[in-house]
């Protein structure tokens, strides 16, 4: 019996994911947002509740902050503090794997294991099934976008991390996936998925929200009342953790309680738009959660007014740190000596097998987006696109953010590969807006390329000792 496609491509995605996997079955995790997710996971398994900072985690963190519990409300010692500032769909998956693994130290191994099966792996042939709707006509164009979602190597690693957007990769191409199909026939159990996994999405990271209010509104004026079920349903999924949250603080409060922590590091004196290290520890000694989301958003108020010539400039650098080279995570560990030295030969080598597929499959994706046809499909693509990046834009921005896009920039360069540059030339030869698409995408292209290099000689120092016979001592932060 021969296995269909998708499911070929499915057991070969699982097979590479699993490999970086059982090479570090010992891996354990940091004190950073991978911890957080750790404690809320245990709360939730132990059933105590979204609980973090019990004492004998705020033991293993006091040689690197301190956290003033005496000013948090409600505090328990055994159990720790109810918190509203994560979102609650990853600290959830984990802590069923928890449940069911146990909480000695094998529950990493075992998380990871989970996400590489029901994460990682899937996103392979989801991209197929999406690249199908959006080019019906093409099959060769889904295939090779899947295949590049299956091999895409920061995919391939991604699942060693303890972190959100394991779930959100996958959640927000299921999401799209639902709502192509309900543009094209909205049955009943289209709509009633599409706003399902809408809303499981932006439980995992509110920042896609926007995308889901203009998804939803799309399929209304498409589709009238029948689209109406769409709405409800991500309303009924999201509006019970809304509710938990403002009874625990007293007052309206959304998802999670971490914007004003984010507007304050992106507007930081000290900042860049991107994260930064010694700011990132200002309000973390705030314990109550809405405390810290509004001093963060009045600090990040502050900050602007004082100097309002700086808003452009830091929108700026998030637009290139959002598409920045995929070299942040190789620079954090390998300077923290993880793998040992590495002479620079192999290095190199390591590097250019990170940083290459990016720059490829984005410039790719560019002449992709200008061989787009106007249909309800494409406009829904870059209804993602753009509601998904400005968020980022004009709160905080890393490399690392561009991933959740991967699968739709692997699709939009597959079908560019597919049509090699006679499409391209096709369309310029169109009407004057075809020669405007076509000058837009190069430029573009342009200022990707500008971005790299600009990076490449902004990080020159790091690099060079990244790259000599100490870069793995260096101890570089995040």
């Amino acid at each position: 019996m021969r296995l269909s496609f998708p499911l070929r491509l499915y057991l070969v995605a699982l097979l590479l994911r699993l490999i970086p996997v059982l090479l570090t079955c010992g891996l354990g995790i940091g004190l950073d947002d991978m911890f957080q997710y750790d404690m809320l996971a245990r709360s939730l398994a132990s059933g105590n509740g979204f609980r973090w900072y019990a004492l004998e985690d705020l033991k293993l963190l006091e040689p690197y902050v301190k956290l003033d519990i005496s000013t948090a409300s409600g505090y328990d010692p055994q159990y720790g503090l109810y918190t509203s500032f994560r979102a609650p769909f990853y600290p959830a998956f984990l802590a069923i794997v928890y449940f069911f693994n146990g909480l000695d130290f094998s529950r990493f191994f075992a998380a990871r294991l989970a996400q590489v099966v029901f994460l990682g792996a899937p996103l392979a042939p989801l991209t197929y099934l999406v690249s199908r709707i959006l080019y019906p006509d093409s099959e060769k164009t889904a295939k090779i976008s899947a295949w590049l979602v299956a091999v895409y190597p920061m995919l391939l690693v991604y699942p060693l991390g303890l972190g959100t957007e394991n779930p959100f990769f996958t959640l927000l191409l299921t999401s799209f996936l639902f709502l192509l199909q309900s543009i094209e026939r909205p049955s009943v159990s289209r709509l009633l998925f599409s706003g399902l996994f809408l809303a499981l999405t932006a439980l995992t990271r509110s920042v896609i929200l926007p995308f889901a209010g203009l998804a939803i509104l799309y399929l209304l004026a498409l589709h009238r009342r029948k689209a109406l079920m769409t709405a409800i349903v991500f309303i009924l999924v999201v509006a019970p953790w809304m509710l938990r949250n403002s009874l625990l603080h007293h007052k309206f409060t959304g998802i999670e309680t971490s914007m004003g922590y984010n507007l304050y590091l992106g507007y930081h004196p000290q900042g860049n738009g991107s994260f930064i290290f010694g700011p990132s520890l200002d309000l973390l000694t705030i314990m109550d959660d809405a405390e810290r989301d509004e001093i963060g958003t009045q600090k990040a108020l502050e900050f602007i007014k004082s100097q309002p010539e700086r808003f452009l400039p830091l929108a700026m650098n998030r637009l290139g740190f959002f598409f920045g080279l995929e070299k942040r995570v190789l620079m954090y560990f390998y300077s923290n000596d993880i793998f040992g030295f590495i002479p620079r030969p192999i290095l190199l080598t390591v590097s250019a097998v990170l940083l290459l597929p990016f720059m490829i499959t984005s410039t790719s994706a560019m002449f992709g987006l200008s061989l787009l046809k106007k249909r309800p499909q494409t406009i829904l693509l870059l209804l993602l696109f753009i509601s998904y990046l400005l968020p980022h834009v004009f709160i905080l921005a890393e490399d690392r953010f561009h991933l959740a896009l991967i699968p739709y920039f692997a699709i939009l360069a597959a079908d560019f590969w597919t049509n090699g540059f006679q499409g391209f030339t096709a369309r310029w030869n169109e009407a004057r807006s075809g020669k405007l698409i076509v000058m837009f995408i190069a430029l573009g292209v342009v200022l990707l390329l500008a971005n790299w290099g600009i990076e490449l000689v902004r990080d020159a120092d790091k690099i060079a000792i990244l790259l000599g016979p100490n870069g793995n001592i260096a101890h570089f932060p995040y």
